[in-house]
C-alpha cells in the first residue's frame, strides 16, 4: 500500500525486503546482514510486524524494532518510524489520547506494548528520533476489509443500543501522508496515536461497498468503540474533512491496489 501511494516528489523510496526484490533497485536485507549501501538516509520507516496467527511469534516485534532502531543508527538516518498499535489501548467509548496508560486486551496488544518500552529503553542519546505510531485500522488491511467485497456480504455484531462496532480508521494514503510529514517535522518524536479524529461505523463501510449486513448479538467483551485522540497528530498534519467516512476509506482502499 505505502509503495503505491508514496508521492515520489516527496522522497526518494529505497524499498528494502528481506526477501528476493520485487522490483530493480529493491535492497535485499535482513536482521544480521550487513548495513546496506545507502546513502544519505533520512529514515528508516520500519513497516515490518508480526501479527496474529498460527505459527507466528508475536515477540518478535521487539527484535525487529531493535533491528531497525540499530540500522537507522548505522546508516546515520535522523529518525526512525515504527508501527504500533491501538490495541496496546483498552478499548474505551472516550477518545484515548497517548497519555492513556497502555493496558491491551490481547496478547499482540502486549507484544507491541512491550515493543514500545524497549525501543525507548534502548535509544541511543544523539541518535536517530524514534517515532512510534499507534495506528487504528487501516482501510483495506484489517479483518473487515478483508472479509468485504463490493456488493458482498457481511456479518457484524449488533450491541444493546442496536448500533454496530465503530473504529478509528485511517485510509492508506492519509497513512503515508502522516508518514512523510512527520519524517519532514523537525521536532517529531515519541508517540503519536494515528487514525482520522472521528471513528467510523463498520456498517458505513459496508453500506459504502453496497454490502449487505447481517448482524448478530454482540458476544460478551465484544469491543464497541475504539476511538483515538489523535490531537497530538492533529498538531502537525492535516487529513481531509471527511478522512472518517467510508466512501473516503473503501476508495483509500482502492487506490492502494491492495484491496478491490
Amino acid at each position: 500500500m505505502v509503495r503505491t501511494l508514496w508521492r515520489p516528489e516527496a522522497f526518494s523510496v529505497v524499498p528494502v525486503m528481506r526477501s528476493s526484490p520485487l522490483v530493480a533497485g529493491d535492497v535485499q536485507w535482513a536482521p544480521g546482514d550487513r548495513p546496506p549501501g545507502v546513502p544519505g538516509v533520512t529514515a528508516v520507516v520500519a513497516l515490518w510486524g508480526v501479527t496474529p496467527g498460527p505459527g507466528r511469534t508475536l515477540t518478535d516485534n521487539t527484535r525487529l524494532a531493535l533491528s531497525a532502531m540499530e540500522l537507522g543508527a548505522a546508516l546515520g538516518a535522523d529518525m526512525v518510524v515504527h508501527c504500533s498499535s491501538a490495541a496496546v489501548y483498552r478499548p474505551d467509548p472516550k477518545p484515548i489520547p497517548e497519555t492513556a496508560p497502555p493496558d491491551p486486551a490481547s496478547e499482540y496488544g502486549l507484544a507491541k506494548h512491550d515493543m514500545e518500552r524497549a525501543i525507548f529503553a534502548h535509544r541511543i542519546q544523539g541518535g536517530p528520533r524514534q517515532v512510534v505510531l499507534r495506528i487504528g485500522n487501516v482501510a483495506g488491511a484489517d479483518s473487515l476489509f478483508a472479509n468485504l467485497s463490493l456488493g458482498g456480504r457481511i456479518l457484524l455484531d449488533r450491541f444493546p443500543d442496536g448500533s454496530g462496532p465503530m473504529r478509528s480508521y485511517i485510509a492508506p494514503g492519509d497513512l503515508v501522508r502522516v508518514i512523510e510529514t512527520l519524517i519532514q517535522a523537525p521536532d517529531a518524536d515519541g508517540i503519536y496515536n494515528v487514525s482520522a479524529a472521528r471513528p467510523t461505523a463498520m456498517a458505513e463501510i459496508a453500506g459504502a461497498c453496497q454490502a449487505h449486513i447481517d448482524w448478530r448479538g454482540a458476544p460478551e467483551g465484544a469491543a464497541q468503540m475504539v476511538w483515538l485522540d489523535t490531537s497530538r497528530l492533529d498538531s502537525l498534519v492535516s487529513l481531509p474533512a471527511d478522512a472518517h467516512k467510508g466512501a473516503h476509506l473503501v476508495q483509500g482502499a482502492r487506490d492502494s491496489g491492495v484491496w478491490t
